[in-house]
This record gives C-alpha cells, sequence and structure tokens, in this order.
C-alpha cells in the first residue's frame, strides 16, 4: 500500500525524454516507482491522458517580503511552481540591524515596486542577522518550498551604514566583514550570493542602489566566499553599460574567483537589439575556458501593463486624471467616462519623455486579452487599431482601459520584443548556457505579473504558438524543472524518478490557460498585488502532498525552507 498513486498519466519526466505511459508511487516525501504500480494507494489520482511533470523550479522571485506574512507564494504556486529561489537581485531584508530597517524598506520599495506601508504592516523583524531570517523562514509554512540567497545591498548596508547609500567604496576591514558575513548566510543554508548593478535599480527618492559600482576586489571577495563554501551560485543583474566589454570582463574573473557559476540576466533592449547575442558570444566563450556562466532568460516579453486599477498607464500623469486619481475605482471610472474629462485628458500632454516613449508608444502597446496573449502581431497594436478604426491612438488606448468597469489591461513590451515578436527569446532559451527565470513573483505588484511564466512555457511554446516554431513538450518541462534545480544545487527534484523529491504537477494539457491577472486587496495595509490564475493543472503535489487541486488550495501547507545544496537519492 503506497501513500499516493498517480495512476496511468502521460509521464514528462524532467529529463528531456520523450513522453511515456507510467503509473508513479509515493511513499511520504520521495517517489518510489515510476512504471507499472501493482500495489494500491491510499490515496489514487486518475491521470489517464493527463500530463505527469516535475513541480517547476523558479528561480528568479521577490517572495522575501511576502513570505514573512502570507503562506502562499501567490501567483507561483497556482502556476505549478513547487520551489521558489528568494533573495534576488541584491536586494533583501537581512541582516539588518534596527535603525537600518527604513533603508531596506525603501530599496525594496524602489527596486521591486512593493509599497513602504505593506512592508512597514507586514514584516515583523524578528530577526537582525541572516541566520536568524533563515531560521524565522524555517519555521513557518508554505504552499511552495523556499530557498534563499545572501543579498548584497542589505550586506553593505549593515557593515557601511550610510556610507553603503552614498556609494563609498568600502574599506579592506568591511570588505572582510561583509564576506564574514556571507559566509555565515552560507553556512546557514543560503545556495548562493546575489547582486545588482543596474541603474534602474533605485529607490523612489531616485538614490541608487548600494551595490551600484560596487569595485571589484569587493565582489572578489564575496566570490572567494563562494568557493571555499564550495556550492552556491552568484546572480548578478547588471545594465553590461560600463562599458559593456569592461562589465563582461569584470564579472567573467569574478566568477572565475568563485569557482562556481554566474548567472544574469540576459534580455533583448529596444535600443540595442541585437546585444543579446554579444553576450551569448561571451558566454559561450567563457564557459568553453571553464568559467561556468549562464543567462537567465524570459520566455515572454517584459514589460509593463497598463490599466485605470494599475499603477501604470499611459494618463498617469496628465493633470485631469491627477484630479480623480485618489477616488476608489468605481467612482474614478465614472468620472473618467464624462466626455468633458475625457476631452481634457486626452488633450493634455505626457511632458516627461522618458515617460513618454514608455507609457505613450502606441505602436509596442496592445490589449492583453483574456487568455492573454503575449505575442501578439503588429495589427493588434493600440496604434494599429486605431488607424483602422479612424480614431486616435489615444482615445482608443482610454476607451480600452475602460472596459470591464476600468479593470481592463493592456500590454506594453520593454523587453523582449523589439522585432515584435520572440524569435530572440526563442534562440535565447534553447542555447545550451541559459536558465529560465525572471518571472519576479511578489515584486513589481502594481503593474507587473510574470510569476505565471512557467504555465506560459508548455502553453504558448510548447503547444499554442503560431508565429514560429515550438518546443517538444519534453524539452519546455525540462527547462523549468531539473535544468533549474540542478543549476542552483537542488539535485533531488526536478525529475520524476525513485528516490526524488514527490515534488508534481498533473496537467491536463489541453484544457491548460492562463488567465487574465486581476487586482487583489489583500496585502498588509489593504495594498493591491496583482494575480494571474490558471486552468488544468488538476493537482499539484509538494513533498508527496496534494497542495492545490483544480486551481483550488487544499489546505496543506508541506513547503519547507531548503537549506543549502540537496543530494539527489
Amino acid at each position: 500500500m503506497h501513500d499516493l498513486v498517480i495512476r496511468g498519466g502521460t509521464v514528462v519526466d524532467g529529463t528531456g525524454a520523450p513522453p511515456f505511459e507510467a503509473d508513479i508511487a509515493i511513499e511520504g516525501a520521495r517517489i518510489v516507482a515510476v512504471g507499472p504500480v501493482p500495489g494500491r494507494g491510499r490515496e489514487e489520482i486518475a491521470a489517464k491522458g493527463l500530463l505527469v511533470t516535475p513541480g517547476f523550479v523558479d528561480i528568479h522571485t521577490h517572495y522575501d517580503a511576502q513570505a514573512s506574512w502570507s503562506e502562499r507564494l501567490i501567483s507561483s504556486s497556482i502556476n505549478g511552481v513547487t520551489t521558489a529561489l528568494i533573495g534576488n537581485c541584491g536586494v533583501g531584508f537581512a541582516p539588518c540591524r534596527p535603525e537600518r530597517r527604513d533603508m531596506l524598506v525603501k530599496l525594496m520599495e524602489g527596486v521591486e515596486d512593493l509599497p513602504e506601508v505593506v512592508l512597514t504592516e507586514g514584516l515583523t523583524w524578528t530577526w537582525e542577522t541572516f541566520p536568524d531570517y533563515l531560521n524565522f523562514l524555517a519555521a513557518r509554512r508554505y504552499d511552495t518550498d523556499i530557498a534563499a540567497m545572501v543579498t548584497h545591498a542589505p550586506l553593505r548596508v549593515h557593515v557601511m551604514g550610510e556610507r553603503a547609500e552614498a556609494h563609498a567604496e568600502a574599506t579592506e576591514e568591511e570588505c572582510a566583514e561583509m564576506a564574514r558575513l556571507a559566509a555565515e548566510g552560507l553556512a546557514a543554508g543560503a545556495v548562493g550570493i546575489s547582486t545588482s548593478r543596474a541603474l534602474a535599480h533605485r529607490t523612489l527618492d531616485g538614490r541608487h542602489i548600494p551595490t551600484l559600482g560596487a569595485p571589484e576586489a569587493e565582489l572578489e571577495g564575496l566570490a572567494r566566499v563562494l568557493r571555499a563554501h564550495g556550492s552556491g551560485w552568484l546572480q548578478v543583474i547588471s545594465d553590461f553599460d560600463d562599458p559593456a566589454e569592461e562589465e563582461f570582463a569584470r564579472l567573467r574573473r569574478v566568477a572565475a574567483v568563485a569557482g562556481r557559476p554566474l548567472t544574469f540576466s540576459l534580455l533583448q533592449r529596444e535600443s540595442k537589439p541585437t546585444f543579446w547575442r554579444w553576450l551569448l558570444d561571451r558566454v559561450e566563450e567563457a564557459n568553453a575556458e571553464g568559467v561556468r556562466m549562464l543567462g537567465q532568460v524570459m520566455g515572454r516579453p517584459v514589460g509593463l501593463m497598463f490599466g485605470f486599477e494599475l499603477s501604470q498607464h499611459p494618463f498617469l500623469t496628465r493633470p485631469s486624471y491627477r484630479e480623480v486619481a485618489h477616488l476608489p475605482l468605481p467612482e474614478r471610472v465614472a468620472a473618467l467616462r464624462d466626455p468633458a474629462r475625457r476631452a481634457r485628458i486626452l488633450a493634455e500632454p505626457t511632458d516627461d519623455a522618458a515617460l513618454k516613449a514608455r507609457l505613450n508608444n502606441w505602436d509596442k502597446i496592445f490589449p492583453l486579452g483574456d487568455p492573454p496573449d503575449y505575442e501578439p502581431p503588429p495589427e493588434r497594436s493600440v496604434a494599429a487599431m486605431a488607424a483602422a478604426r479612424g480614431m486616435t491612438p489615444e482615445a482608443l488606448c482610454y476607451d480600452l482601459m475602460l472596459e470591464r468597469d476600468g479593470r481592463a489591461i493592456l500590454n506594453r513590451p520593454l523587453l523582449n520584443y523589439a522585432d515584435g515578436d520572440l524569435e530572440a527569446i526563442r534562440e535565447m532559451m534553447t542555447h545550451p548556457h541559459t536558465l529560465m527565470g525572471l518571472g519576479d513573483g511578489g515584486a513589481h505588484v502594481g503593474y507587473i505579473c510574470d510569476a505565471s511564466c512557467m504555465t506560459h512555457m508548455l502553453v504558448h511554446w510548447a503547444r499554442d504558438r503560431q508565429r514560429g516554431p515550438r518546443l517538444p513538450v519534453e524539452v519546455a518541462v525540462r527547462r523549468i524543472s531539473r535544468d533549474n534545480a540542478e543549476a542552483m544545487g537542488l539535485a533531488d527534484r526536478g525529475v520524476l524518478a525513485p528516490g526524488r523529491k514527490a515534488d508534481i504537477n498533473v496537467i491536463d494539457f489541453g484544457r491548460l490557460r492562463m488567465r487574465a491577472p486581476d487586482m487583489r486587496y489583500d496585502l498588509p495595509a489593504g495594498g493591491k498585488r496583482l494575480v494571474q490564475e490558471a486552468e488544468g493543472y488538476v493537482a499539484t503535489i509538494l513533498s508527496g502532498v496534494v497542495t492545490y487541486r483544480e486551481g483550488e488550495a487544499t489546505g496543506a501547507l508541506p513547503g519547507r525552507l531548503v537549506r543549502g545544496p540537496q543530494r539527489a537519492a
């Protein structure tokens, strides 16, 4: 008698092997058999005609705050994710002296779009050191497993105080103390160290992230900690504008010192649409010479979602809109439907050039739809639709956002869509030195919702894509399960095989789809966040326990903090 048997499913085991029909038997938290299972299960799931895959491993989330007040890491957990990595981009909440808390809150607010009032009310601050923070997480229960990284910005702030905010160069003693704290975090169970070198990462009042421009010697100090520890990776986000050759060479040298993988965000920019190829060429050279570097890739455009209920839209800064922006949504929508106000808003310009390029580029704004379309053709742009209807793009955009009682959403791809399709992304995704990530679950909650990128990987790339080649389902599954798990040192999961952790999705592939995101007001202090649900997940299983059935929580919370690398059985 087994604890759970998944009977007769089409198994996509995470290795990239072709699908095959089999039963899966589970005892406790482990898979004990894949193949014909003659015995019975105390519980059985009839999976004939359904896909059975490993649970997905999300290597780029920002649930650092949400994990302190919520047991559910939504939207990731409702999109098949069973392991989530927090502590990306060099921002987090430990170590932290009590007098520095406001500094880290303002940094997270600016970099990851989590309102200060939400963080102030939600964070309990029962920790000071990084080991204390991990102990806090370990005492909680979740609907996914959580792994964490040591974050560079809190290290700098903890050691240097206001000098970190001023981007002062750390002394040798300060570098040594940061390295000591990083080693302490790794010993306590962190799976890596993260840092940011991105100009866009700044507080709301315009101050750059404390790690911007950190000298190579400081980075090498952290790299030596990883080498001495013998496991873990270094996660970096960089603009590669310093210039690019010097910045890449710097990061390659740091990776060589670490002797551990270095992973960085790989994206296609509108201003440099082929630069990603240059980066991948350099990555190939580094790996060929024994320096492991990996690009993290998003399987769809990274951008902004617009709507009158969201935090961003093209009329946000116009005076006649700002007069009613404070109103509750129903009253605001009523005011926006007034013909006189509509005319005034449409007549007002967006004066800020940067905002205009981002918010008023009508050729690059598309209705998102339900189910969402993340590879829309040019004729679906607001500009093209407006021309066909004999309207101005501004007027059509305004009217589209008033649909669904003001809850309609438009999409403005900023990255990965310079060519108007996803062919560049397909090349990145299929490269041997890339990983699938950048979903940013838990961050940018008012205008981005990409934690559903795991579902998108299956729906779009393995089934529905019309504007170019698709991926075999076994390749798509491998990319979001085994590849990610092994890269971050969690070799006990990501594959359906005897002895492996029983993290599993049972999926009705023909019925699988993403829903349009919807706004919820369930964060601390009534804060709002976008949530994106999916249909077609018959069951999600974590550590042998069913956590979701048909998208509904079962109440089980077997998720735990994962401390350090995990070996395959």
